[in-house]
């Protein structure tokens, strides 16, 4: 069962990872989705720790690369190398070649080493010099970045960002799992290792049965207006790109099969919106509620509540 799974994973990565129970749901519905996912919070909120535990407890290979000003796009895709032995180039393969790629703070890198993975992950292979690879499958790009640091970054360009499915932001916890997160840490012993629960043949049948997931023309229409309505609010300068609503849908269908139900709902898009959409719009400069500055997930909310869903 599709509740199995979500149930098997979301307990297993709490043994280590304590309080993230829906970010670890939103990871495993957009790697279901065969999406991405942008990890933005403060230093020492887990994000790292939770992406390892997350492919670990999926069995899947995983590679962590720390992006640095001085990095090249050879070091993330790859590229031809002289091999003396036998006086040829031959293609060496990058980091991106991997299940689950952790781009570890990737606005400190710049452009140039951004915009090598726009090809990995969008279309699932990488071209270097005329030559393609196609890249392992399943293939997810998990990139963090700390959103409160200005100096040495390079922000990401809104064509580098409409690639992410989600933005999932991972804020303080609660005091109840603080508590919980110190008592485990209290010595320097680590505690034991994520275990794999599901295997690759189970994730396999998983991608197949959430394509099988129905989606309705009346859910459609319904994604289509809330699209409109982002581009339309008066409030905003850039709304929804249709790659976010294909996105959002694809989510959707995700999120219902890890429910138990074999089609989309109006809910599983609502709950979905603020981290499908939120890093792809862009709000006015002008745009202030009572003197305050609204933020572009009170906006998203707004267009939400705004547009009517299907009966």
């Amino acid at each position: 069962m599709a509740t199995g799974l979500r149930d098997r994973v979301v307990t297993e990565l709490g043994r280590v990872v304590v309080g993230k129970e829906r970010e670890t749901e939103l990871l495993l519905a957009a790697l279901l989705a065969r999406g991405h996912v942008l990890l933005e919070g403060v230093p020492g909120v887990s994000k790292t720790l939770l992406t390892k535990c997350f492919s670990r407890c999926l069995e899947l290979d995983f590679r962590r690369v720390q992006f640095t000003p001085d990095m090249l796009p050879l070091d993330i895709v790859g590229g031809f190398i002289f091999n003396m032995k036998e006086r040829e180039f031959e293609f060496r393969k990058g980091a991106v070649f991997t299940n689950i790629l952790l781009a570890d703070e990737i606005n400190r890198a710049p452009a140039k080493v951004q915009s090598a993975l726009l090809e990995a992950m969008q279309e699932q292979q990488v071209t270097i010099e005329g030559h393609t690879e196609t890249l392992p499958s399943p293939h997810m790009v998990i990139a963090t970045q700390n959103p409160i640091e200005f100096q040495g970054v390079y922000p990401l360009p809104e064509g580098q960002l409409d690639r992410f499915m989600l933005k999932i932001t991972l804020g303080y916890p609660s005091r109840e799992s603080e508590s919980e997160v110190i008592r485990r840490n209290i010595s320097d012993e680590g505690g034991e290792p994520v275990r794999g629960v599901v295997s690759k043949e189970e994730l396999a049948r998983c991608f197949r049965e959430v394509g099988e997931v129905r989606v309705s023309e009346e859910i459609i229409d319904y994604l289509a207006r809330l699209a409109i309505a982002t581009r339309s609010d008066s409030r905003v300068v850039l709304g929804a790109s249709p790659r976010a609503m294909v996105h959002l849908t694809r989510c959707a269908k995700a999120r219902a099969y890890l429910a138990g139900r074999g089609y989309v709902t109006p809910d599983d898009v609502k709950e979905l919106s603020v981290e499908s959409l939120s890093h792809r719009m862009r709000l006015r400069s002008s745009t202030q509620v009572s003197g305050e500055e609204i933020s572009v997930t009170a906006v998203i909310r707004d267009v939400v509540d705004g547009v009517e869903p299907p009966r």
